[in-house]
């Protein structure tokens, strides 16, 4: 082939592709309004968790699913399972589809939680009601992450239009496509995943080439902190107020101890990661009980705390600081002993080798359809991605939202995706998929 027949048949295959990314995105523009409605429906069942009653809402996106021409596996955790982690109930969903007919190509899951926490107070619109407002739809969940499984389903229903196999066809070039496309819609990510995604693969129901998963429209994360739950429980000596040397007062231990967290946490501002969007460790204790009266010595306190681990750090070097700081406080306190218990060990997200192909079409598409650089970051948070990528699955973050979390309003009062982010996230999903799944 000569330099010029080459030159000239690379240029009419960017034509073709950049053709079909257009009918891709035609097809979108077309059924947005759809898209929209089938958002608010999914708004418009509760998922708070806690309690954890999940499963209605498993079966009411089935049903939804099911009016596309999709059927979704319903895959239900064991009932003792589920109330042992703290939950009611729990089913997860897998929705699989195909291209090609030689069975090969790489399968690309598509993975969002449905779990969500509960409203609070400080809403100013119904938080199930699904209401669109000033071109922003509000309701729990609308951002984190109701809108993936939107997004994700409308992008395998564009790819499956522009390869002749959904219902409307696109009038597009022809394609051919290889490979495999997976909604996996999970209900466990609050609790941590375990559940959810993690349940998922340990049953070998599961074993996808690629991973992306819910995040946000502006960036693609490819790292993510890692997060370790403990509760403690600080014993002493009830005893009447009166009389309060008959007693070992359980709440001084614990501010002892809490001084002595909190004191690492200052120290913990000099390490720092370089994974750009992370910064350095920190240590929160989000909840405490203890008590019975204002007029008795309290004989117990429990403190529940959350120490977020840079992509750097090992988790088990980390929770066993922790443990030893706990040990030396509880031991300057006579009479006071502990007890810990981890309650959550969430590993940090690495990028993964395999991983370039799907962050490079993210951000490539990403920067087409948004008009500005999409670039790759690490988060703060921890995700259920993390249960993808120690099981060897390259993934990345990337969906419908703003720029920030503290944007989405996401675990505070009127929570709200903007459905321009929400239609053109979904735009860059559905090309990056087709990028993949191109037969080569």
């Amino acid at each position: 082939m000569t330099a010029s027949s080459q030159s000239s048949s690379q240029h009419a295959a960017e034509h073709a592709s950049q053709a079909s990314y257009d009918a891709l995105d035609a097809w979108i523009d077309a059924h947005f309004d759809e898209q929209v409605r089938y958002l608010q429906a999914l708004v418009r069942v509760p998922t708070d968790t806690p309690p954890g009653n999940n499963a209605p809402h498993a079966a009411r996106t089935a049903e939804l699913l099911a009016e596309m021409g999709y059927v979704a596996e319903q895959h239900p955790v064991p009932q003792a399972q589920v109330r042992e982690y703290g939950l009611e109930s729990l089913t997860n969903l897998i929705v699989r589809r195909r291209f090609g007919a030689d069975g090969g190509g790489p399968v690309i899951a598509l993975n969002a939680h449905g779990d969500v926490v509960p409203p609070g107070d400080g809403w100013t619109h119904d938080p199930y009601g699904g209401e669109v407002v000033d071109g922003q739809l509000f309701g729990r969940a609308s951002a984190v992450s109701k809108s993936d499984f939107s997004t994700y389903t409308f992008a395998l229903r564009a790819l499956e239009a522009l390869a002749a196999q959904g219902p409307a066809k696109i009038d597009a070039p022809g394609v051919s496509l290889k490979g495999g496309v997976e909604l996996h819609f999970t209900y466990d990510e609050e609790f941590g995943g375990e559940l959810g995604p993690g349940w998922l693969l340990q049953q070998g129901l599961t074993k996808p080439d690629l991973l992306i998963a819910a995040g946000f429209s502006y960036q693609v994360v490819t790292a993510h902190n890692g997060c370790l739950q403990m509760e403690v429980t600080v014993h002493g000596k009830m005893a009447h107020a009166a009389i309060p040397d008959t007693g070992i007062d359980a709440l001084q231990g614990a501010v002892v101890i809490l001084n002595a967290l909190y004191a690492r946490n200052l120290a913990y501002r000099e390490v720092t990661s370089k994974v750009e969007g992370i910064t350095h460790p920190y240590l929160n204790v989000g909840r405490i009980e203890g008590g019975t009266n204002t007029n008795v010595v309290p004989g117990k306190v429990t403190l529940k705390l959350d120490r977020r681990m840079i992509p750097e750090e090992d988790p088990v070097v980390v929770e066993a600081e922790i443990r030893d700081v706990i040990a030396k406080a509880a031991a300057s306190c006579p009479g006071v002993t502990v007890d810990v218990k981890r309650l959550l060990l969430a590993r940090a997200l690495k990028p993964l080798p395999g991983n370039r192909p799907l962050v490079e079409a993210l951000q490539r598409h990403g920067e087409a359809v948004f008009g500005e650089p999409i670039p790759t970051s690490g988060t703060p948070l921890y995700t259920d991605v993390r249960l993808y990528g120690e099981h060897g699955i390259p993934a990345a973050i990337y969906g419908a939202g703003p720029r920030t979390v503290l944007a989405s309003h996401a675990k505070r009062s009127d929570e709200r995706v903007e459905l321009e982010d929400l239609r053109r996230a979904t735009k860059v999903v559905a090309r990056t998929l087709f990028d993949l799944l191109q037969s080569r």
